[in-house]
């Protein structure tokens, strides 16, 4: 299996020389280069044209390139024009609603790497929703385009649409993420997001957590905000070395029991049957997907 990692996805604002210039030392699977919310208004055509810069900078590694746009008309065409080039990896499109909008996004997408001379559909998209209109679509919209790569809430958009604060124990968050992972994972999408909000930046216990609960209900990911998240998502989205030996020794017993004629077994107290067996085998091709791809990234770090 190809295995796409966006375990950890750095947002780093495109007009901060500082932030940009150390993205790519800080070991996450994917930076984004943002040109939408932590951009003022008054700084959107000047941040653009600091783009191309920041993607030199940051696209030197192993880590996935997206560039997060403006979904507004005034700014989402020029945004896509100058960020598809042959770094850019993937488009972060915000503000998604409705199939209609990723339709002509992908048809603009096409044209430019088509005048750019680039491989056409070459960039890929993550979706982030931020709004009860986007939660209801979301099944149109993953059918979209063949483009989508990944998919997230964006928390704090939404709970101001919803017109709720987002409590300790995100429970506002559970049925949107839960109908996220679902319809994601129903299309081949990967499935992003913390229990929580990325600005939870301070405590890394209360985003650890966050995290973790996200990982529960089938997340494979999240963006974020600092520095000190990117190891704290690498290490929640990532099978510890117990689970993998505890995988190995399932696949032992298994594979044992099937050699005296039987498909299943017990190991622990708990029973093991072909759908463990399967999961197991997952589990450990993950795992040594992850190393590989961990070594990668440290083989291009950009000290």
């Amino acid at each position: 299996m190809n295995y796409k990692f966006l375990r950890s996805i750095l947002v780093v604002p495109v007009n901060v020389p500082k932030f940009v210039e150390r993205a790519s030392s800080r070991n996450a699977d994917a930076i984004v280069l943002d040109l939408e919310d932590s951009v003022p208004l008054d700084q959107k055509i000047v941040a653009r044209g600091m783009l191309e810069d920041a993607m030199a900078m940051c696209g030197r590694g192993a880590a996935t390139l997206m560039v997060r746009v403006n979904n507004e008309p005034e700014l989402l065409e020029a945004d896509i024009e100058t960020a598809v080039s042959h770094r850019l990896d993937a488009l972060f499109i915000p503000k998604v609603e409705s199939p209609e909008q990723l339709v002509k996004i992908d048809h603009l997408t096409t044209e430019i790497e088509a005048s750019k001379g680039l491989e056409i559909r070459k960039i890929r998209f993550s979706l982030h929703i931020e709004s009860p209109l986007g939660l209801l679509n979301m099944v149109e919209i993953a059918r979209s385009t063949a483009r989508i790569e990944s998919m997230s809430i964006g928390v704090d958009d939404y709970c101001a649409a919803m017109g709720v604060s987002l409590t300790p124990d995100a429970s506002v968050l559970f049925g949107p993420m839960s109908q996220l992972v679902i319809t994601a994972k129903a299309f081949g999408i990967i499935p992003i997001g913390v229990m929580g909000s990325v600005a939870e930046f301070r405590d890394l216990k209360i985003f650890e957590e966050a995290a973790q609960k996200a990982r529960n209900l089938g997340s494979e990911g999240s963006i974020c905000v600092h520095p000190d998240q990117v190891s704290v998502l690498n290490r929640v989205f990532s099978p510890s070395e117990e689970s993998a030996l505890h995988s190995k020794r399932i696949i032992a017993a298994f594979e044992e029991a099937v050699k005296r004629g039987r498909a299943s077994t017990s190991l622990d107290g708990r029973m093991v049957d072909t759908p463990i067996y399967k999961q197991a085998l997952a589990a450990i091709e993950k795992f040594e997907a992850i190393e590989k791809f961990d070594d990668r990234k440290r083989e291009q770090a950009i000290i």
